[in-house]
């Protein structure tokens, strides 16, 4: 299983990144797999860098602020009005509930069953657990002001954690367990953020993933442009053992 990083910054589009996205794919059954992991502001013509959009077999998107979904008012205009018909017939997602509504306003002028006519939407809930292709995806509830979630994504008797958007809580510690790779909300600076309840630290991320237990590698996402990434590696590897990753735009890994 490897993922790529479509985009990475957080909360808005950086200078060198788009924001939320990541590209999983793995090898089942004679081809390739495709899942993509949010689809943020200025992802989906990154996207395209590294694969078809048509090729995608699933969008699961994390939460509905438009760092993480906005994009999909692109890809619905890509796959309904692309010349010679619709790319495919439908593209399978999954959502918070009210997805479809949300993306029907936020595209302007279509209701819902209109965007129903080209994504089969999925409704998201905490705990469930559901396949597509060779991977098993369980959507964890993680904090945050929406409704969020993060994702545990494994196939090949691998796991990748993705935590979407949020602060410290208890679901972090399920959600992270035994993860061979977690991608982990660093959109905070401890120190100088200190609201509650929105996003995490370096150093929160790096304790969420030692109280955890069994995670392998430690990777840092989401940070803003304004972060100076190097600082919250820093504030991170006080706590974590081993190496503390940046996420790096275009950049694949193998989970």
């Amino acid at each position: 299983m490897d993922v790529t990083i479509v985009g990475c910054s957080g909360s808005f589009a950086g200078p060198e990144s788009p924001a939320s996205s990541y590209l999983v794919r793995a090898e089942h059954e004679g081809r390739t797999w495709a899942i993509l992991l949010d689809l943020g502001s200025g992802a989906l013509g990154a996207l395209q860098r590294h694969v078809r959009p048509d090729q995608v077999d699933a969008v699961l998107i994390s939460h509905l602020h438009v760092d993480h979904f906005i994009d999909l008012c692109g890809l619905y205009v890509m796959m309904k009005y692309v010349p010679g018909g619709p790319m495919r017939e439908v593209m399978p997602a999954w959502g918070p509930a009210g997805t479809g509504d949300h993306l029907a306003r936020a595209y302007g002028n279509v209701d819902a069953e209109d965007v129903l006519g080209v994504f089969e939407l999925h409704e998201l809930s905490d705990g469930i657990t559901f396949r597509i292709g060779p991977f098993t995806i369980t959507s964890v509830r993680v904090r945050h002001p929406v409704e969020a979630y993060g994702f545990r994504v494994e196939a090949d008797g691998r796991t990748l954690v993705y935590t979407g958007d949020t602060d410290a809580c208890d679901a972090l510690t399920p959600l992270m367990a035994g993860a061979d790779l977690v991608l982990a909300d660093s959109a905070f600076v401890e120190g100088r953020d200190v609201v509650a309840g929105i996003h995490l630290t370096g150093r929160r991320a790096a304790e969420a993933a030692v109280r955890a237990g069994g995670v392998r590698r430690l990777m840092l996402t989401h940070i803003p442009a304004w972060n100076d990434p190097d600082e919250c590696r820093a504030q991170a590897q006080e706590v974590w053992p081993g190496e503390v990753e940046l996420a790096r735009p275009d950049a694949t890994y193998r989970v």
